[in-house]
């Protein structure tokens, strides 16, 4: 069984960065796995960031963070990375990591049901 703990989430000012981690536990890495970033901003739905599919390498992201983001993993120490440059207020919430086993057809389209294993969130609040 997979669980996820996220950390690195905080305050910054516009501009600045961050860089969540998400460590894993658990067999994660296959194939046909996936790791992805979702976040929710207070009073919208979850909406998924970026995702990263193990077997290819293949990265994804949300047209809103392309260019600022980048999603990566460390398989030796069995954590994901958020780096989050440039930052802007409309990056605040809560960042989920999560998983799933699938296509990675599925992984690009960064749909919240296709994931089964969620961490607790970590926030990332950014002011203006």
């Amino acid at each position: 069984q997979v669980r996820l703990a996220e950390s690195g989430g905080g305050s910054v000012q516009a501009g600045g960065s961050l860089r969540l981690s998400c460590v894993a536990s658990g067999s994660y890495i296959y194939t046909w796995a996936c790791m992805g970033w979702f976040r929710q901003a207070p009073g919208k739905e979850r909406e998924g960031v970026a995702s990263f599919y193990i077997g290819s390498g293949s990265t994804y992201y949300a047209d809103s963070v392309k260019g600022r983001f980048t999603i990566s993993q460390d398989n030796a120490k069995n954590t994901m990375y958020l780096q989050m440059n440039s930052l802007k207020p409309e990056d605040t919430g809560m960042y989920y990591c999560a998983f799933f086993l699938g296509s990675a057809t599925s992984c690009a389209s960064l749909r919240e049901g296709d994931f089964r294993t969620w961490g607790q969130g970590t926030q990332v609040a950014v002011s203006s």
